[in-house]
């Protein structure tokens, strides 16, 4: 991924709409599963420039790793400690070491096996442990911000449902996210084909000014509603997977 983009990241992730709202809808599905103050032990596999690692360290104590350097630099400048360098296909841990492991927007990264890290964190999480899992939604969504951040994939739920399936996880959460919007990308992303000049800055650079607060506002209602029901379409899909209890690490 182009290195300024973890910039632009690190400044939007406090107060961007969309960083907001979607951790909304993921604080509605974790809790589900697991109220504040559980006392995980908990990985954020692929942890950027760590928002997530201070947001999950409301749930227990949180350990971050990335492949990216500049992404660590950030992280430390949050105050994380517990970082590290390290690719999600080759996790550097011990067997059964966590509870619940995170990747949000990961495995979709070129460069990345998605079986194979699918499998590390199999191998990572203790028997009956959880996998919260966030990618983009359909291959044909991809646009201009795609190319920035090098996404090699996009995903449909049956097709993470089977990827899960196959590492060894029962599915206990499958939906898709930011649904509600959904006509807006999809308007944006054919505009960007029909352009003669390709969008220059990166979708999070974009300012929608006073449309802001509603964006923000449709996602933290998708956050209430999730809970609830599964949403047939949108621009991401969340699963929560849980290691069967029978498996045994290779």
């Amino acid at each position: 991924m182009d290195p300024k983009e973890y910039e632009i990241m690190y400044r939007a992730e406090q107060s961007h709409w969309w960083y907001q709202g979607m951790a909304a809808i993921t604080r509605s599905i974790l809790e589900i599963f697991y109220a504040p103050g559980s006392g995980l032990a908990i990985l954020d596999a692929g942890c950027g420039t760590g928002a997530g690692l201070l947001f999950l360290s409301q749930y227990g104590s949180v350990t971050g790793l990335d492949i990216s350097a500049h992404a660590l630099r950030f992280c430390a400048d949050r105050g994380c400690t517990e970082i590290g360098r390290a690719s999600v296909m080759a996790l550097p841990f011990r067997e059964e070491t966590f509870d619940l492991v995170t990747s949000f927007d990961i495995l979709y990264f070129e460069g990345i096996h998605d079986e194979m890290a699918l499998q590390e964190t199999a191998r990572v999480l203790r028997p009956g442990g959880r996998l919260l899992i966030r990618v983009p939604a359909f291959d044909w969504l991809r646009g201009t911000h795609d190319a920035r951040v090098s996404t090699a994939h996009r995903y449909t739920a049956k097709e993470l449902a089977q990827k899960l399936l196959k590492s060894g996880f029962a599915i206990e959460f499958m939906s898709y996210a930011n649904m509600i919007l959904f006509p807006l990308a999809l308007l944006k992303r054919f505009s960007e084909r029909w352009r003669l000049a390709p969008q220059q800055d990166s979708d999070l650079a974009v300012n929608v000014g006073a449309f802001s607060g509603l964006l923000r506002s449709c996602l933290v209602l998708e956050s209430h509603l999730i809970r609830h029901r599964r949403f047939p379409f949108g621009l991401s899909v969340i699963a929560v997977g849980k290691k069967n209890s029978l498996r045994r690490s290779s």
